[in-house]
C-alpha cells in the first residue's frame, strides 16, 4: 500500500497494491496498522454507499462539531472526480481544494480528515461510491457550500455541461463560500 501526501496538509491518497490474475484481482483496502503509521488514527463507525448515474454531483458537504467526520472514500465501480475543500480557518490552504479521480479501475482512495468540505461528480453511469466515516450522520450538524462557488472556483469537468448535472434540491441552495462561517 502506498500512502502519499497531497499539497493540502492532512489529505492523503491511498493506492493499494493490487494482485491480478486470470480470476480477477485482490487488494487490501484498509489496514489499521498501515493507516496509523501514515497518521490516520481513525475509528470508523459507519460505512456509506451511493449509486449514481453520470453527471450526478453530490456536495459540497461536511458536519460541524460534535459530529464532524473524517472520511475514507473510494469507488467500487465507475468513476468520479472527488473534491475536498479545506475549511480549517488556521490552515495555510484555507479555501483551497484538491481533486482526484477515483475509479473502480484505479482503486485509489482519499483520506479526508474533519475540517474539509467534500463532494464528487460522477463521470460514468452506474457508479458505486463508498466511504467509511469516523462519526455518525447528524442532520442538524450538516454544513455546506454551493458546488459552483466563484471563490473556490472548482474545475469540475469540462466534458459534462452544467445543464446535464444532476443535483439535489438541498445542494442547489447551499451558501456561497464568502457567506460560510466555518466551525473548524
Amino acid at each position: 500500500m502506498n500512502i502519499t501526501e497531497t499539497p493540502i496538509s492532512g489529505l492523503l491518497v491511498i493506492e493499494p497494491k493490487v494482485w491480478k490474475d486470470n480470476r480477477g484481482y485482490f487488494y487490501e483496502s484498509y489496514n489499521s496498522k498501515l493507516f496509523s503509521q501514515a497518521g490516520i488514527d481513525a475509528n470508523f463507525v459507519q460505512d456509506n454507499q451511493s449509486f449514481s448515474q453520470k453527471g450526478a454531483l453530490r456536495g459540497l458537504h461536511a458536519q460541524r462539531n460534535p459530529f464532524e467526520q473524517g472520511k475514507l472514500v473510494r469507488v467500487l465501480q465507475g468513476k468520479v472526480l472527488d473534491i475536498a475543500v479545506d475549511i480549517r480557518k488556521q490552515s495555510d490552504t484555507y479555501g483551497q481544494y484538491f481533486s482526484l479521480e477515483l475509479s473502480g479501475d484505479n482503486h485509489k482512495q482519499l483520506w479526508i480528515p474533519s475540517g474539509f468540505l467534500h463532494g464528487f461528480l460522477t463521470l460514468e453511469d452506474d457508479t458505486i461510491f463508498t466511504y467509511k466515516v469516523t462519526n455518525y450522520y447528524d442532520k442538524a450538524s450538516e454544513i455546506g457550500v454551493i458546488w459552483n462557488d466563484a471563490d473556490i472556483d472548482i474545475n469540475w469537468n469540462s466534458s459534462i455541461q452544467e445543464e446535464e448535472l444532476l443535483l439535489s434540491e438541498k445542494d442547489l441552495v447551499l451558501p456561497a463560500f464568502k457567506d460560510f462561517d466555518s466551525p473548524f
